[in-house]
């Protein structure tokens, strides 16, 4: 299947402790179907020190379920995904706008 939702996309969260909160995606992993967005979904995580980091308790993004995103358009609502060809190209685009999401 197609990703509708890839890595450096502005996301909403539809669902959850973080409902409403707006980030970017930092990673996607498809086959989970989760991705970590910064600023979303934050664990405190005990960390052990090592010789490049101080160690103790860090807030760290944990995976958030990708059904509980929602890509934002142009005028910062949250729209769905769709695919169509332009050429000989395929490319995502906004169901709201009907803007082009890829360059």
């Amino acid at each position: 299947m197609a990703a509708k939702l890839r890595k450096g996309d502005e996301v909403i969260v539809l669902a959850g402790k973080d409902k409403g909160k707006k980030g970017t995606i930092a990673s996607v992993d498809p086959k989970a179907g989760k991705a970590i967005v910064d600023g979303i979904n934050i664990a405190i995580r005990a960390t052990r020190q090592s010789e490049t980091s101080q160690g103790g308790r860090l807030p760290k993004a944990m995976p958030i379920q990708l059904s509980n995103l929602a890509l934002l358009d142009k005028d910062g609502k949250a729209t769905r995904v769709g695919f169509r060809m332009e050429g000989d190209k395929k490319v995502r685009y906004a169901k709201t706008t009907g803007d082009v999401i890829d360059a």
